[in-house]
């Protein structure tokens, strides 16, 4: 696989995907993780879902939208139902979490009802659900770099703006920060991260990449930055360590991937469970 690196493209493309991925997912579900947004992610993906079975329904019925990216449309429905999730939250300021289950079952019922009108699944559909980084090209490459970019700045410019209100939203927002304006361009760049990082793990797995990696490094890392460093760690390995088992044994990329996260996971947890029972016996 080294060899072939060098001498296929879409091979290189695949592997500087998963860099840009296995970077920008875990850094923004470190916030997700800390503000109980998680299953943020899963409903934005499932409207992405809607957005991508949108683009190849045009792609079927319209010669002209033949140049037409699926994923560009995927991301438009993802930023719009970011909109909407941040609407839902202000509406419901007591039930906020109520907001996840309404996108996600609308971006679903969507979805179905476009890809019926579409004649059902096809091997198109199967590529965005599950993931397929082998088939990144230089569009959705330039893409993810565009992405990864907005996202890195974003988190540059405002990081002790977006950990005040992580830890002490009420707090942040009597201090000065803009709490309305900055939750609205959190939630815009989730969206967008989703929808870039569908060619790698698809819309059904995006969710894991986002929040496993921060999970296993939970167990062990003592301050935010320790959390943040890690979780990119674990997802790098992951990512790198799933593309090259999915070459060699011929399995879907994107479970792959999520697989290798889980295996991380529950390893820091043994290890952990191992210490714990050595020191308890070691002061026994």
């Amino acid at each position: 696989m080294i060899e072939m690196l060098f001498q296929f493209e879409w091979m290189r493309n695949a592997l500087l995907a998963g860099v840009m991925i296995g970077l920008i997912s875990p850094l923004v579900g470190v916030y997700l993780v800390v503000r109980r947004m998680s299953l943020i992610a899963d409903a934005l993906s499932h409207v992405t879902l809607s957005g991508v079975a949108a683009g190849l329904l045009l792609q079927k019925d319209f010669a002209w939208a033949g140049w037409l990216n699926p994923i560009y449309l995927g991301m438009v429905f993802s930023v719009i139902g970011s909109v909407f999730v941040e609407q839902l939250r202000r509406l419901y300021r007591t039930f906020q979490e109520i907001a996840i289950p309404i996108i996600l079952s609308g971006g679903v019922g969507l979805g179905v009802v476009l890809i019926s009108a579409a004649n059902g699944f096809n091997v198109d559909i199967a590529g965005y659900l599950f993931g397929s980084i082998l088939a990144v090209g230089r569009q959705e490459l330039l893409l993810m770099a565009v992405v990864s970019g907005i996202v890195l700045l974003f988190l540059l410019i405002f990081y002790k703006e977006l950990f005040a209100l992580s830890f002490d939203e009420e707090h942040a927002f009597l201090t000065g920060i803009p709490r309305r304006l900055l939750n609205f361009l959190f939630i815009v760049v989730v969206a967008l991260v989703i929808a870039a990082s569908i060619r790698v793990v698809g819309i059904l797995l995006v969710s894991a990449l986002m929040t496993i990696p921060v999970a296993a490094s939970l167990q062990f890392t003592n301050s935010f930055r320790q959390t943040c460093i890690w979780s990119v760690i674990f997802a790098q390995i992951a990512v790198l360590c799933g593309l090259f088992a999915a070459y060699y044994l011929n399995w879907a990329s994107g479970g792959t991937i999520v697989l290798v996260s889980i295996v991380i996971f529950l390893l820091i947890l043994l290890i952990k469970k191992s210490l714990f029972l050595f020191r308890r016996r070691k002061i026994g």
